[in-house]
């Protein structure tokens, strides 16, 4: 246990770099990781199922607690990236599978990167994981909706379809980790020692196996998707921090905030793309992956010089 502790935290410190790396070999050799690309869907469910393991009554106690900046927390996870998704496709006049792209990772709840990230930033820790967790069950009915209200002028949206392959992708198998940890308390202990490392290693792979499959496409347009991404998520981070700071939140929660609001489940738009529209929607995702874990890197690295 101690040895899966340690390479948990060695993974989560250097997990941009992962994600680098292995984006930069699905480039160079996508032959090697388009396999995996059929298998996408299945390699999400697998971490949603590691996410399960870690639910317990008090990540939901926390709401009652604190239902003010869950609320601002929220609120802002889905208002803020969606529309500055939205805006940064009609300024930049994107293709429309890109935009669809953009929009549906903006609409994305947050991912569990941004609880390693607001943990190393010292961070209010317990406000992230319950922002994460309530984020992500709301995602099946929130996020479907936003992306056919944002994203149905560029391309078709359905979404019913959509609402059930999340509730496949995150609501079975995150009831299916807490069924597990609740009748099975030993197994689970064992099993979520080793998700946080099995799920870095899968969320790699996605974004390798996206990154394969349009190796030809980001060649010819890849500058521009990374600049629109980028954007995306340093704004997202600046405007968390803004709208923490109007609510008057200490800085613990100020962290908090900026990194959930600027992180998303890029793994999620990945699968969701590549399953509603198609494998160049995909793209906007694995390259925020890699954003997000490079910006909340030298976010936090910043703040521990900064505030210590």
């Amino acid at each position: 246990m101690a040895l899966l502790a340690l390479v948990s935290r060695f993974v989560g410190k250097t997990f941009a770099l992962w994600v680098l790396g292995f984006s930069a070999a699905a480039y160079a050799w996508p032959e090697v990781f388009l396999p995996m690309v059929p298998h996408i869907v299945w390699l999400l469910g697998v971490v949603m199922f590691g996410m399960g393991l870690t639910l317990s009554p008090a990540d939901f106690a926390a709401v009652a607690r604190h239902p003010k900046e869950v609320a601002i927390g929220v609120l802002a996870q889905f208002t803020i990236m969606p529309l500055v998704a939205f805006g940064l496709t009609r300024l930049f006049d994107l293709p429309p599978e890109v935009a669809a792209g953009v929009v549906l990772v903006g609409c994305c709840p947050g991912g569990t990167a941004s609880n390693v990230m607001t943990y190393l930033a010292k961070g209010d820790v317990a406000l992230s994981v319950t922002l994460t967790t309530v984020s992500t069950l709301l995602a099946p009915v929130v996020t479907p909706f936003l992306v056919w209200v944002l994203a149905s002028q560029y391309l078709p949206v359905d979404a019913l379809s959509m609402l059930m392959s999340i509730v496949k992708v995150i609501l079975v198998p995150l009831a299916l980790g807490a069924l597990v940890k609740s009748l099975a308390p030993r197994t689970g202990v064992w099993l979520q020692a080793g998700m946080p490392v099995a799920s870095a290693g899968l969320v790699v792979l996605i974004i390798a196996a996206v990154v394969a499959a349009n190796q030809p496409k980001l060649a010819q347009g890849g500058l521009l998707i990374v600049a629109v991404v980028a954007a995306h998520n340093l704004l997202g981070m600046l405007v968390g921090f803004t709208a923490s700071h109007a609510a008057g939140m200490p800085l613990a929660q100020k962290k908090t905030l900026t990194i959930e609001v600027g992180m998303q489940n890029s793994g999620l738009g990945a699968a969701l793309a590549q399953a509603h529209f198609s494998p160049l929607a995909a793209v906007p995702s694995a390259v925020f992956s890699v954003m997000q874990n490079v910006s909340g890197a030298v976010f936090t690295s910043y703040l521990r010089r900064r505030f210590g």
